[in-house]
């Protein structure tokens, strides 16, 4: 559930899922925020995370929002969500943990640009937008708060995969843990899902991605400003890879003549 209600299909967040069909289904909705085609988390106000310039990659080190223990399970689920297998990268080769942290850190996350008054519906249809009565920031707080309470000796970082798998699905996706301090369980998993897929998928300027690897995964060009240079070679395929918002100073000459050396 994003800042203007979009989600996920409940059909698609499933923690096995491969990234190829992450792309073609689910990973659509954080293709599509990429390609401005939809608000997503990280258009929200994403100065206050990045550099001088406005274009220089979050660092990984400096965490903006997350405890120790609360980013442990963040790690741990993201890697659940987007598994490390043959099929591709996964959250955690892509920084994705990184990702959420700086959103959750930033204006996105004190809901600079939701609205935030009343009345609150959680079941409201996903066109109506945000529904909580907290900023995404104090919500992600609130929910990992109460689980944590809830697993107590057993946190969800430390459990077999197998067991995280089934607690993302029974307890949170299909809302079996119930309210979580004023957070269902559900809400909660489909925040936590959207801004995993989109820190996968989002331009690395904003944490994620990191070394445009999710791009590299499904062959997506990035950030190109024009492909006026290349735009002739008909029938071929493009061969130079993806570019990120903070390349634009140092872009290549990404003219006929190089693509064709790379045939």
């Amino acid at each position: 559930m994003a800042c203007d209600g979009n989600k996920p299909d409940e059909e698609l967040v499933r923690p096995d899922l491969t990234r190829r069909q992450l792309a073609e289904s689910g990973g659509i909705a954080g293709l599509l925020t990429v390609l401005g085609l939809a608000r997503p988390a990280f258009g929200q106000g994403s100065a206050a995370m990045l550099g001088p310039k406005g274009m220089t990659p979050a660092d990984p080190a400096a965490r903006a929002f997350f405890t120790d223990e609360e980013a442990a399970f963040i790690r741990a689920a993201t890697a659940r969500l987007i598994p490390s297998d043959g099929d591709g990268p996964g959250a955690i080769e892509a920084d994705v943990p990184n990702f959420i942290d700086k959103q959750l850190g930033g204006p996105f996350g004190s809901g600079q640009r939701l609205f935030m008054g009343g009345p609150h519906d959680p079941g409201a249809a996903p066109e109506l937008g945000y529904q909580l009565a907290y900023a995404p920031a104090e919500m992600f707080r609130r929910a990992l708060g109460a689980i944590k309470a809830r697993t107590g000796d057993a946190p969800f970082a430390a459990m077999a995969e197998a067991d995280q798998d089934t607690f993302l699905h029974e307890q949170l996706e299909s809302g079996g843990l119930g309210d979580l301090d004023g957070v269902p369980a559900k809400v909660f998993f489909e925040q936590l899902h959207l801004l995993t897929i989109q820190g996968y998928f989002a331009d690395p300027v904003y944490g994620g991605n990191k070394d445009m690897l999710a791009w590299k995964a499904i062959g997506f060009p990035g950030a190109y400003a024009a492909f006026r240079d290349t735009i002739g070679l008909y029938n071929q395929p493009f061969t130079l890879g993806p570019v990120s918002m903070a390349d634009h100073d140092a872009l290549p000459d990404h003219d006929m003549k190089a693509m064709e050396a790379q045939q």
